[in-house]
Protein backbone atom coordinates (compact mmCIF):
# COMPACT_ATOMS: atom_id res chain seq x y z
CA UNK A 1 0.00 0.00 0.00
CA UNK A 2 1.44 3.51 -0.56
CA UNK A 3 1.48 6.12 1.77
CA UNK A 4 0.28 9.73 1.29
CA UNK A 5 1.84 12.72 3.04
CA UNK A 6 -0.83 14.89 3.32
CA UNK A 7 -0.09 18.76 3.98
CA UNK A 8 -1.47 20.15 7.01
CA UNK A 9 -5.11 22.03 6.17
CA UNK A 10 -4.92 25.53 6.18
CA UNK A 11 -7.62 28.20 6.28
CA UNK A 12 -7.93 28.19 2.04
CA UNK A 13 -8.17 24.19 2.41
CA UNK A 14 -10.84 23.69 4.88
CA UNK A 15 -14.23 24.40 5.19
CA UNK A 16 -15.56 28.12 6.79
CA UNK A 17 -18.58 26.60 8.75
CA UNK A 18 -18.63 24.66 11.92
CA UNK A 19 -19.06 20.96 11.01
CA UNK A 20 -19.69 17.85 13.29
CA UNK A 21 -17.09 15.04 12.93
CA UNK A 22 -19.35 11.67 14.20
CA UNK A 23 -16.22 9.21 13.35
CA UNK A 24 -13.32 9.78 15.54
CA UNK A 25 -11.15 7.16 17.36
CA UNK A 26 -9.39 8.05 19.84
CA UNK A 27 -6.14 6.09 21.10
CA UNK A 28 -4.36 5.27 24.66
CA UNK A 29 -1.02 6.47 24.54
CA UNK A 30 0.52 2.93 26.71
CA UNK A 31 -0.96 -0.43 27.32
CA UNK A 32 -1.85 0.52 31.09
CA UNK A 33 -3.37 3.58 30.57
CA UNK A 34 -7.15 2.29 31.68
CA UNK A 35 -5.24 0.51 35.11
CA UNK A 36 -6.51 3.51 36.83
CA UNK A 37 -10.20 2.35 35.44
CA UNK A 38 -9.52 -1.23 36.33
CA UNK A 39 -9.54 -3.03 39.53
CA UNK A 40 -6.37 -4.58 40.54
CA UNK A 41 -8.08 -7.94 40.23
CA UNK A 42 -8.22 -7.17 35.95
CA UNK A 43 -4.38 -5.79 36.36
CA UNK A 44 -3.33 -8.82 36.71
CA UNK A 45 -5.82 -10.81 34.42
CA UNK A 46 -4.49 -8.37 32.00
CA UNK A 47 -0.98 -9.58 32.32
CA UNK A 48 -1.36 -13.64 33.03
CA UNK A 49 -4.16 -14.16 30.12
CA UNK A 50 -3.98 -11.13 28.15
CA UNK A 51 -7.04 -10.86 25.89
CA UNK A 52 -8.98 -13.69 24.82
CA UNK A 53 -11.76 -13.21 22.24
CA UNK A 54 -14.50 -14.85 19.75
CA UNK A 55 -12.41 -14.13 16.93
CA UNK A 56 -8.80 -15.58 16.67
CA UNK A 57 -6.54 -12.55 15.62
CA UNK A 58 -7.34 -10.23 18.48
CA UNK A 59 -3.36 -9.30 18.96
CA UNK A 60 -3.38 -8.03 15.57
CA UNK A 61 -5.83 -6.90 12.51
CA UNK A 62 -6.43 -9.67 10.19
CA UNK A 63 -4.66 -7.73 7.00
CA UNK A 64 -1.73 -5.73 7.00
CA UNK A 65 -2.76 -1.75 6.70
CA UNK A 66 0.52 -0.56 6.58
CA UNK A 67 0.64 1.31 9.22
CA UNK A 68 0.05 0.71 12.76
CA UNK A 69 -4.24 0.55 13.34
CA UNK A 70 -4.39 1.58 9.75
CA UNK A 71 -3.74 5.27 10.44
CA UNK A 72 -2.17 8.28 8.58
CA UNK A 73 1.33 8.12 9.08
CA UNK A 74 1.33 12.01 9.38
CA UNK A 75 -0.50 11.53 12.68
CA UNK A 76 1.78 10.25 15.02
CA UNK A 77 2.02 12.86 17.66
CA UNK A 78 5.06 14.47 18.60
CA UNK A 79 5.66 13.75 22.18
CA UNK A 80 5.06 9.70 21.09
CA UNK A 81 2.58 7.27 21.42
CA UNK A 82 0.09 5.45 18.80
CA UNK A 83 -2.03 7.88 15.78
CA UNK A 84 -5.31 9.07 17.76
CA UNK A 85 -3.14 9.32 21.34
CA UNK A 86 -2.63 13.09 21.96
CA UNK A 87 -5.76 15.67 22.69
CA UNK A 88 -3.50 18.56 22.21
CA UNK A 89 -2.44 17.26 18.63
CA UNK A 90 -5.73 16.18 17.36
CA UNK A 91 -7.00 19.26 18.20
CA UNK A 92 -4.02 20.84 15.87
CA UNK A 93 -5.12 18.37 13.26
CA UNK A 94 -8.28 17.84 13.45
CA UNK A 95 -10.75 20.00 15.72
CA UNK A 96 -8.82 23.41 14.96
CA UNK A 97 -8.25 23.71 11.27
CA UNK A 98 -11.47 21.72 10.65
CA UNK A 99 -13.58 24.10 13.03
CA UNK A 100 -15.04 20.66 14.18
CA UNK A 101 -17.77 21.73 16.61
CA UNK A 102 -18.86 18.35 17.53
CA UNK A 103 -16.81 15.08 17.61
CA UNK A 104 -18.26 11.82 18.20
CA UNK A 105 -15.51 9.59 19.33
CA UNK A 106 -15.76 5.75 18.77
CA UNK A 107 -12.99 3.75 20.69
CA UNK A 108 -12.18 0.74 19.01
CA UNK A 109 -9.89 -1.49 20.53
CA UNK A 110 -12.53 -2.08 24.10
CA UNK A 111 -13.62 -4.78 25.79
CA UNK A 112 -16.96 -6.00 23.33
CA UNK A 113 -15.84 -9.51 21.66
CA UNK A 114 -13.96 -11.38 24.85
CA UNK A 115 -14.92 -14.70 25.63
CA UNK A 116 -14.67 -13.83 29.80
CA UNK A 117 -17.72 -11.65 30.25
CA UNK A 118 -17.35 -9.97 33.15
CA UNK A 119 -13.57 -8.57 31.91
CA UNK A 120 -15.46 -7.66 28.87
CA UNK A 121 -17.37 -5.37 31.35
CA UNK A 122 -14.56 -4.35 33.43
CA UNK A 123 -12.60 -2.96 29.98
CA UNK A 124 -15.77 -1.72 28.61
CA UNK A 125 -16.37 0.32 32.03
CA UNK A 126 -12.80 1.51 32.03
CA UNK A 127 -13.41 2.69 28.18
CA UNK A 128 -15.76 4.82 29.44
CA UNK A 129 -14.38 6.32 32.70
CA UNK A 130 -10.99 7.07 30.37
CA UNK A 131 -12.63 8.75 27.71
CA UNK A 132 -14.11 11.45 30.16
CA UNK A 133 -11.14 11.93 32.07
CA UNK A 134 -8.80 12.28 28.94
CA UNK A 135 -11.13 13.43 26.07
CA UNK A 136 -14.26 14.84 26.90
CA UNK A 137 -13.74 16.41 30.43
CA UNK A 138 -10.50 18.45 28.42
CA UNK A 139 -12.30 19.66 25.43
CA UNK A 140 -16.09 20.18 25.44
CA UNK A 141 -16.44 19.80 21.35
CA UNK A 142 -15.93 15.92 22.06
CA UNK A 143 -18.56 13.67 23.16
CA UNK A 144 -17.75 9.73 23.92
CA UNK A 145 -19.89 6.80 22.82
CA UNK A 146 -20.84 4.06 26.04
CA UNK A 147 -18.99 1.09 24.51
CA UNK A 148 -20.67 -2.11 26.04
CA UNK A 149 -19.62 -5.86 26.74
CA UNK A 150 -22.58 -6.25 23.92
CA UNK A 151 -22.71 -10.01 24.15
CA UNK A 152 -24.32 -10.06 27.46
CA UNK A 153 -27.59 -8.05 27.20
CA UNK A 154 -27.99 -7.64 30.98
CA UNK A 155 -24.68 -6.02 32.32
CA UNK A 156 -24.46 -3.91 28.85
CA UNK A 157 -27.56 -2.86 29.61
CA UNK A 158 -26.67 -1.93 33.44
CA UNK A 159 -23.78 -0.20 31.74
CA UNK A 160 -25.84 2.21 29.81
CA UNK A 161 -28.12 3.05 32.35
CA UNK A 162 -25.03 3.85 34.87
CA UNK A 163 -24.32 7.03 32.04
CA UNK A 164 -28.23 7.97 31.60
CA UNK A 165 -27.81 11.88 31.42
CA UNK A 166 -24.42 11.86 31.83
CA UNK A 167 -23.73 15.09 29.10
CA UNK A 168 -20.07 13.24 28.12
CA UNK A 169 -21.84 10.61 26.27
CA UNK A 170 -24.36 10.74 22.85
CA UNK A 171 -24.75 7.55 21.75
CA UNK A 172 -24.15 3.55 22.79
CA UNK A 173 -21.67 1.87 20.39
CA UNK A 174 -21.48 -1.46 18.72
CA UNK A 175 -19.65 -3.00 16.33
CA UNK A 176 -20.34 -4.63 13.47
CA UNK A 177 -19.64 -8.68 13.73
CA UNK A 178 -20.85 -10.05 16.52
CA UNK A 179 -21.66 -13.66 17.72
CA UNK A 180 -25.10 -13.53 16.02
CA UNK A 181 -26.71 -10.72 13.75
CA UNK A 182 -27.72 -7.65 15.92
CA UNK A 183 -31.30 -8.32 15.58
CA UNK A 184 -30.99 -11.30 17.81
CA UNK A 185 -32.88 -11.42 20.92
CA UNK A 186 -29.49 -11.74 23.08
CA UNK A 187 -28.95 -7.33 21.84
CA UNK A 188 -32.32 -7.05 22.71
CA UNK A 189 -31.60 -5.31 26.12
CA UNK A 190 -29.02 -2.90 24.99
CA UNK A 191 -31.79 -1.10 22.98
CA UNK A 192 -34.24 -1.31 25.28
CA UNK A 193 -31.84 0.66 27.73
CA UNK A 194 -30.83 3.18 24.75
CA UNK A 195 -34.18 3.88 24.24
CA UNK A 196 -35.20 4.20 27.58
CA UNK A 197 -32.15 7.14 27.89
CA UNK A 198 -33.08 8.40 24.67
CA UNK A 199 -29.57 7.47 22.89
CA UNK A 200 -28.99 6.56 19.35
CA UNK A 201 -27.08 2.98 18.99
CA UNK A 202 -24.17 3.30 16.75
CA UNK A 203 -23.14 0.02 14.75
CA UNK A 204 -19.54 0.49 13.77
CA UNK A 205 -17.56 -1.65 10.86
CA UNK A 206 -15.06 -4.25 12.34
CA UNK A 207 -15.49 -6.53 15.69
CA UNK A 208 -14.81 -10.14 16.83
CA UNK A 209 -17.61 -12.39 16.56
CA UNK A 210 -15.54 -15.26 15.85
CA UNK A 211 -17.22 -15.73 12.25
CA UNK A 212 -15.41 -15.11 8.92
CA UNK A 213 -15.10 -11.65 7.78
CA UNK A 214 -17.34 -13.00 4.60
CA UNK A 215 -20.26 -14.81 4.41
CA UNK A 216 -18.38 -16.95 2.30
CA UNK A 217 -15.55 -17.50 4.51
CA UNK A 218 -12.03 -16.21 4.71
CA UNK A 219 -11.12 -13.49 2.22
CA UNK A 220 -7.40 -12.77 0.66
CA UNK A 221 -6.94 -9.59 0.81
CA UNK A 222 -7.52 -6.28 2.73
CA UNK A 223 -9.49 -4.84 -0.01
CA UNK A 224 -12.12 -7.21 0.42
CA UNK A 225 -12.65 -6.70 4.04
CA UNK A 226 -12.70 -2.99 3.49
CA UNK A 227 -15.47 -3.90 0.76
CA UNK A 228 -16.80 -6.51 3.03
CA UNK A 229 -17.52 -4.08 6.23
CA UNK A 230 -20.65 -3.14 3.64
CA UNK A 231 -22.19 -6.66 3.22
CA UNK A 232 -21.67 -7.69 7.21
CA UNK A 233 -23.76 -4.08 7.32
CA UNK A 234 -26.29 -5.21 5.50
CA UNK A 235 -27.13 -8.42 7.53
CA UNK A 236 -27.35 -6.02 10.61
CA UNK A 237 -29.81 -4.01 9.08
CA UNK A 238 -31.82 -7.27 7.72
CA UNK A 239 -31.90 -8.71 11.02
CA UNK A 240 -32.46 -5.70 12.87
CA UNK A 241 -35.63 -5.09 10.69
CA UNK A 242 -36.87 -8.96 10.02
CA UNK A 243 -36.25 -9.39 14.02
CA UNK A 244 -38.97 -7.09 14.40
CA UNK A 245 -36.52 -4.63 16.58
CA UNK A 246 -38.39 -1.58 15.19
CA UNK A 247 -41.53 -2.86 16.42
CA UNK A 248 -40.45 -3.46 19.71
CA UNK A 249 -38.36 -0.55 20.31
CA UNK A 250 -40.17 2.37 17.95
CA UNK A 251 -38.30 5.67 19.83
CA UNK A 252 -34.98 3.48 18.32
CA UNK A 253 -32.50 5.50 16.33
CA UNK A 254 -29.19 3.34 14.89
CA UNK A 255 -26.58 4.66 13.14
CA UNK A 256 -24.84 2.74 10.48
CA UNK A 257 -20.93 3.81 10.54
CA UNK A 258 -17.88 3.20 8.00
CA UNK A 259 -19.41 0.88 6.22
CA UNK A 260 -21.12 3.11 2.90
CA UNK A 261 -24.78 3.77 2.50
CA UNK A 262 -24.83 3.19 -2.07
CA UNK A 263 -26.24 -0.08 -1.04
CA UNK A 264 -29.12 0.64 1.40
CA UNK A 265 -32.28 1.56 -1.53
CA UNK A 266 -31.21 -2.17 -3.29
CA UNK A 267 -31.48 -3.44 0.06
CA UNK A 268 -34.90 -2.05 0.88
CA UNK A 269 -36.09 -2.81 -2.07
CA UNK A 270 -35.01 -6.50 -1.97
CA UNK A 271 -36.54 -6.93 1.31
CA UNK A 272 -39.95 -5.43 0.17
CA UNK A 273 -40.14 -7.65 -2.82
CA UNK A 274 -39.40 -10.71 -0.53
CA UNK A 275 -41.66 -9.07 2.21
CA UNK A 276 -44.67 -9.30 -0.58
CA UNK A 277 -45.11 -13.05 -0.55
CA UNK A 278 -43.39 -13.90 2.72
CA UNK A 279 -44.97 -11.52 5.49
CA UNK A 280 -46.69 -14.53 6.84
CA UNK A 281 -43.38 -15.65 7.99
CA UNK A 282 -42.96 -12.31 10.14
CA UNK A 283 -46.20 -11.64 10.88
CA UNK A 284 -45.17 -8.55 13.73
CA UNK A 285 -44.15 -6.59 10.84
CA UNK A 286 -46.54 -3.87 10.02
CA UNK A 287 -44.72 -1.95 7.73
CA UNK A 288 -42.51 -2.29 4.43
CA UNK A 289 -38.92 -3.32 5.17
CA UNK A 290 -37.61 -0.49 3.58
CA UNK A 291 -40.08 1.89 5.83
CA UNK A 292 -37.69 0.85 8.70
CA UNK A 293 -34.73 1.13 7.14
CA UNK A 294 -35.52 5.17 6.34
CA UNK A 295 -37.19 5.87 9.94
CA UNK A 296 -34.86 4.52 12.10
CA UNK A 297 -31.67 4.49 10.24
CA UNK A 298 -28.99 7.86 10.07
CA UNK A 299 -25.30 7.46 8.14
CA UNK A 300 -21.96 8.14 8.52
CA UNK A 301 -19.88 9.18 5.20
CA UNK A 302 -16.47 7.98 5.10
CA UNK A 303 -16.27 5.31 3.26
CA UNK A 304 -19.15 7.48 0.59
CA UNK A 305 -19.55 6.13 -2.63
CA UNK A 306 -18.44 7.94 -5.36
CA UNK A 307 -20.10 6.88 -8.56
CA UNK A 308 -19.29 8.23 -11.91
CA UNK A 309 -22.24 9.69 -12.81
CA UNK A 310 -23.13 12.66 -9.94
CA UNK A 311 -26.61 12.32 -10.23
CA UNK A 312 -26.76 8.65 -9.35
CA UNK A 313 -25.16 9.65 -5.78
CA UNK A 314 -27.71 12.40 -5.21
CA UNK A 315 -30.42 9.85 -6.45
CA UNK A 316 -29.02 7.47 -3.21
CA UNK A 317 -28.84 10.51 -0.96
CA UNK A 318 -32.47 11.43 -1.57
CA UNK A 319 -34.14 8.04 -0.94
CA UNK A 320 -32.21 8.23 1.93
CA UNK A 321 -33.01 11.21 3.14
CA UNK A 322 -30.79 14.31 3.41
CA UNK A 323 -32.05 14.44 7.15
CA UNK A 324 -30.45 10.72 7.91
CA UNK A 325 -26.73 11.23 6.37
CA UNK A 326 -23.60 12.08 9.08
CA UNK A 327 -20.38 13.31 8.23
CA UNK A 328 -17.42 11.76 9.39
CA UNK A 329 -13.34 11.65 8.65
CA UNK A 330 -12.57 8.49 10.45
CA UNK A 331 -9.46 10.21 11.91
CA UNK A 332 -6.73 9.28 12.20
CA UNK A 333 -7.17 6.79 9.81
CA UNK A 334 -5.62 6.15 6.48
CA UNK A 335 -8.75 6.83 4.38
CA UNK A 336 -9.33 10.24 6.42
CA UNK A 337 -11.75 11.88 4.62
CA UNK A 338 -10.63 16.04 4.47
CA UNK A 339 -14.43 18.11 5.03
CA UNK A 340 -14.17 20.64 1.98
CA UNK A 341 -13.69 17.52 -0.51
CA UNK A 342 -16.36 15.40 0.47
CA UNK A 343 -20.00 16.96 -1.11
CA UNK A 344 -20.07 17.49 -5.30
CA UNK A 345 -20.80 20.68 -6.44
CA UNK A 346 -24.81 20.77 -6.81
CA UNK A 347 -26.43 20.63 -3.14
CA UNK A 348 -28.32 23.18 -1.46
CA UNK A 349 -27.29 25.44 1.16
CA UNK A 350 -30.00 23.83 3.16
CA UNK A 351 -28.84 20.23 2.60
CA UNK A 352 -25.47 21.21 2.95
CA UNK A 353 -25.80 22.57 6.37
CA UNK A 354 -27.52 20.05 7.52
CA UNK A 355 -24.92 17.54 6.04
CA UNK A 356 -22.10 19.27 8.02
CA UNK A 357 -23.65 19.84 11.31
CA UNK A 358 -27.44 20.00 11.72
CA UNK A 359 -28.16 16.72 11.14
CA UNK A 360 -25.51 15.55 13.61
CA UNK A 361 -26.38 18.09 16.49
CA UNK A 362 -30.14 16.73 15.98
CA UNK A 363 -30.13 13.91 16.63
CA UNK A 364 -27.27 13.91 19.21
CA UNK A 365 -28.90 16.41 20.86
CA UNK A 366 -26.46 19.20 20.55
CA UNK A 367 -28.22 22.52 21.43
Amino acid sequence: MNVQFRPEPSASTSIKTAIADCDIHPARATKDELYPFLAKRWHSHLETYGIQAYHGMMEGPPYPKAQPNAARRDAWPPEGGPQGSSLSFMQKQLLDPYNVALGVLNPLATGQGLRNQDFAGALCAAINDWQIEKWTSKDKRLKGSIVVANEDGVAAAAEIRKRAGDPNFVQVLLLSRNVEPLGQRRYWPVYEAAQEIGLPVGVHAFGFGGNPLTPSGWPSFYIEEMVGHAQCQQTVLASLVLEGVFERYPMLKMVMIEAGFGWAPSLGWRLDKSFERLHSEVPYLKRKPSEYIRDHIWWTTQPMEDPERRDHLFQTIEWIGWDKLLFATDYPHWDFDEPSRVLPPGVSDANREAFYLGNAKKLYGIA
